[in-house]
Order: C-alpha cells, then sequence, then structure tokens
C-alpha cells in the first residue's frame, strides 16, 4: 500500500520558474516543427547561464482535456487555443535572468522558424514548488499538465493560498502521483516575452492563472486517476475557485538542464 503524505508532512522544495506556452508553426508538418525545438532550439535555451534545470514538456497533437466534464468549469480545450508544448525554465536565483540576456536573445530570433504564438507565465522566486511524493527509485511513466484560470471574484491571493494549501496536499494525499510540481503566476505581461514576428495575443479571459505537473507510474494508472472517484472530490474543490481546468495529455517530458549542469544528452 502507498503511503500518502499527511499536509504537514508534505515537504516541497521551492524554485523560481517560467512557462512558456507554445504554439509551432502551422505552415509545415507540426512534427517538424516538435523536432526543431527537441533539436536545435533546445541548444539555444540550454546554453544559458544561471539555469537550474531546463525542460520541455511536449504535448500530445489530440489533446480534448484529460479532466472529466465538471459543471460550470471549462474541462473541454479549445482546439484554437490548444498548446503544442511548454518551456519549463527553473533558474538558479532571482538575478539569473539578468545573466541569461545573451542567449535570450539569440532564443528571440529563433522563435520565429518554430513557433508562432509563445507566451510567457512567471512566477515571483519560490513561487514554484516540487513535492517529494515519490521515493528516489520510483520512475514516472507517464504525466498530465494541468492549467487552471480563476474564477472572476476569486482574489490572486485567495487563489494562490488554495494551490499552495490546499489542493496540493489534496494531490498528495491520493498516493497516485510520483511526481507533484505546481506554479502560480503573475498576472501576464505581453513584453516581457514580445518577440519578433510571433505572435503573443491572450486575451483576458484565456489567461491562466498556475499550473500543475501530475507524474504517474503510467497511463494505465494516469487514466485511472482522471476517470476514479478521487478526481470528483478535487472538482468540487477547484469548482468555486477555477472557471477553467486544461489537463494535457504530456508524451515527453524532456531534461536539457538538470541541477545546473547541461546534459551530454536530454533525459526523458
Amino acid at each position: 500500500m502507498t503511503t500518502s503524505p499527511s499536509a504537514a508532512q508534505l515537504n516541497a522544495r521551492k524554485h523560481f520558474t517560467s512557462s512558456i506556452l507554445l504554439w509551432v508553426r502551422t505552415d509545415q508538418p507540426r512534427q517538424t516543427g516538435m523536432d526543431y525545438w527537441k533539436g536545435p532550439h533546445s541548444g539555444i535555451i540550454s546554453a544559458t547561464p544561471g539555469l537550474e534545470e531546463y525542460r520541455q514538456i511536449h504535448l500530445a497533437e489530440h489533446n480534448p482535456g484529460l479532466w472529466p466534464v465538471t459543471d460550470g468549469v471549462q474541462t473541454s480545450i479549445p482546439v484554437d487555443r490548444k498548446i503544442d508544448g511548454v518551456a519549463e525554465v527553473t533558474f538558479r536565483s532571482a538575478l539569473s535572468p539578468l545573466k541569461g540576456r545573451k542567449q535570450t536573445r539569440l532564443a528571440y530570433k529563433d522563435e520565429i522558424n518554430v513557433f508562432r504564438r509563445t507566451l510567457l507565465y512567471i512566477g515571483p522566486p519560490n513561487s514554484s514548488r516540487w513535492y517529494d511524493v515519490a521515493g528516489p527509485k520510483q520512475t514516472v511513466g507517464a504525466r498530465a499538465l494541468v492549467y487552471l484560470r480563476r474564477r472572476d471574484g476569486v482574489s490572486a491571493a485567495e487563489f494562490r493560498t488554495f494551490v499552495n494549501k490546499q489542493l496540493a496536499p489534496a494531490l498528495a494525499r491520493t498516493g497516485a502521483l510520483k511526481e507533484l510540481r505546481t506554479q502560480t503566476f503573475l498576472p501576464w505581461i505581453e513584453k516581457l516575452w514580445n518577440t519578433p514576428n510571433v505572435a503573443h495575443d491572450n486575451p483576458d479571459d484565456q489567461r491562466f492563472h498556475a499550473s500543475l505537473i501530475l507524474g504517474f507510474t503510467d497511463t494505465e494508472a494516469r487514466d485511472a486517476f482522471f476517470t476514479g472517484n478521487v478526481i470528483e472530490n478535487l472538482s468540487r474543490q477547484l469548482t468555486p475557485l477555477a472557471s477553467a481546468i486544461h489537463a494535457y495529455d504530456v508524451t515527453a517530458a524532456l531534461s536539457y538542464v538538470k541541477d545546473g549542469d547541461i546534459l551530454p544528452r536530454y533525459e526523458d
């Protein structure tokens, strides 16, 4: 039997992380863009000084939404806003982004080669949290990436507190997860990542306010999680605060920088 941590026992490592939501160009085969991102573009980002970790979260082409239908909440992912992947960049310190300005300029210029839209979400230092929910020998065989949109009338502070103090412990207590990461975001500002010749349209009613990475032993365990009774309880907790829950099927989570070191080859 898997032992689930209580809220008091739940250990979290706090980080400074940004997530760049990515849509590949549609004037070429989707796989061509995904391969370019995985190859040449990854080298530009990996060489950025001051990174603690750099992961590419590749999402399935067919992604209607894993979260079950929930009254009053958008759980079906709109086709016209469906994300292709996410660049998950974790910095070693709050000053690290300043050290990487040269590589960032190269990334700016290269985006047009692969992406049609990019959106940068970031939180303050220590707002990204990685939870210890698995033993050192347990591996992740399947993942889901969940984006949450705050309901109108719910304050940013209330939403952050809910994610960190209620939702994360509730997820950990399920005993189903082998990986749990959360991010809560600052208000989205286009000028923070206003790359040339790439779209950055992000209407108010389409913006997100938090994300979750959920890791499972395998796809069977992931499917059981999203179709079982536990998801009903989580939905009841989320409904008063979230107007949208978009749960993506993750096909790969590729690490290029880990513990501050550039890997000779990405790790999946």
